[in-house]
């Protein structure tokens, strides 16, 4: 096994972990808050493991911090070159993100690439406090918001306003090209 840590997965350690203690949380009250096992976040946390999207997706909602928050470094803003873009890949879906807007936008917008027969399920506390857009860049997507599916194509958008579980689906044998656009919002 290789000593080497991959400079993206030691930013998300780093970055949870910061998240983790600025709430002056224990690895069990984390856990508890995100539904993930405490001995993943350790793993997480030391660069042992690369999470998820969904594991990312539960620890977002658990810190109620964008999933791209975990991905980006704090002090990323301004122009955003595309030769310098970090693009984060999920080790079980191969999920691929990149960031298109740095933290301190107002709006968090990302690129993501869903491989065929990929599918990734987000927990609707992930969308608690904040709303959320997905624009199809190409390919086709499958929606699912809660128990209604979409079957959306290169140009369709949707928006999601409420709180509920979501699943991007790719059923098709050709890659998903979709941009993910999220705005924070404050709920009663």
């Amino acid at each position: 096994m290789s000593n080497i840590v991959d400079p993206l997965v030691a930013q998300i350690a780093a970055r949870i972990r910061s998240e983790r203690e600025r709430r002056r949380w224990t690895l069990a009250q984390a856990a508890e808050a995100s539904g993930v096992s405490r001995a993943m976040i350790n793993r997480i946390e030391r660069a042992e493991s690369s999470p998820t999207a969904v594991v990312l997706g539960k620890l977002a909602a658990a810190f109620e911090v964008s999933v791209s928050a975990l991905l980006t470094p704090a002090e990323a803003t301004g122009v955003h070159r595309v030769s310098d873009a970090t693009e984060w890949r999920d080790p079980v879906t191969g999920y691929r993100r990149r960031q298109i807007t740095g933290p301190r936008f107002p709006a968090d917008i990302a690129e993501v690439r869903l491989p065929p027969g990929a599918r990734v399920p987000y927990p609707a506390a992930s969308l608690a406090f904040q709303r959320e857009a997905v624009w199809v860049l190409d390919g086709r997507l499958t929606f699912h918001e809660g128990d209604v599916v979409h079957e959306l194509d290169p140009g369709d958008s949707i928006e999601v306003d409420e709180p509920v579980a979501c699943v991007f689906s790719n059923t098709s044998d050709a890659e998903c090209r979709y941009a993910i656009i999220l705005t924070r919002v404050d709920r009663p």
